[in-house]
């Protein structure tokens, strides 16, 4: 059967190569900022372009966080891309005339990235934890980055007792210093490069996700 796909529309700048890559791996894709159809549909890809504040307040008016908490809620797929992964943390440090805390699916804040160049622009490879999903068959493939904030820590505490659930799986990058490139956390996954803009690796990654909806 065909994975359906919501594309959140909800004003972050060009999403039609995440269209045609969702496509292009088997999904059934609708770029929408439709509550019903992004409720209903197997995973929403939350897209992310640009400054998190920006980006937080065209989700806030979409009520894509209400959204993202009720679909989670549901044990329904979400993955979050760049700054759509960025805004599941509780807020950034990067500049805004007009700041908005984040959804706060995960403790912690972005920062600017400490490296001699940023952006972060161009191609890295990652370290893959031993559990995933995403990086199945493509744990040595390196990913496109455009990004200058990002996530320095974890700071979720690992699951402990008989009823703890499943740790997440958290994926590392380095440019100047180590920082969060991707997280597998239930229904929630998210990475910080572009998946649909990183070749046939990142293809795979988004039929990884796309096959486990």
């Amino acid at each position: 059967m065909t994975s359906r796909v919501v594309v959140l529309d909800y004003g972050s700048g060009n999403v039609r190569s995440a269209v045609r890559a969702l496509e292009h791996v088997g999904a059934s894709v609708t770029l929408t900022a439709d509550r019903e159809a992004a409720l209903g549909a197997d995973g929403l890809f939350v897209p992310g372009v640009g400054n998190f504040h920006a980006c937080m307040a065209g989700l806030v008016a979409a009520d894509g966080p209400r959204l993202i908490d009720t679909r989670l809620a549901g044990g329904r797929p979400v993955l979050g891309v760049c700054v759509g992964m960025q805004v599941l943390f509780e807020g950034s440090t990067e500049p805004s005339l007009m700041p908005i805390d984040g959804v706060g699916e995960w403790p912690g804040h972005v920062s600017r990235l400490l490296a001699p160049v940023v952006p972060h622009m161009g191609w890295s490879t990652v370290e893959v934890p031993e559990r995933t999903v995403l990086f199945d068959g493509i744990r040595d493939e390196r990913f496109y980055f455009v990004h200058s904030y990002a996530a320095h820590s974890w700071d979720l505490p690992e699951p402990d007792g008989p009823f703890a659930a499943v740790a997440p799986s958290v994926t590392w990058a380095t440019h100047g210093e180590r920082f969060v490139a991707a997280v597998e956390n239930g229904p929630l996954a998210a990475t910080q490069f572009h998946p649909e803009k990183s070749g046939e690796a990142g293809l795979a990654l988004l039929r990884n996700w796309v096959t486990s909806l």
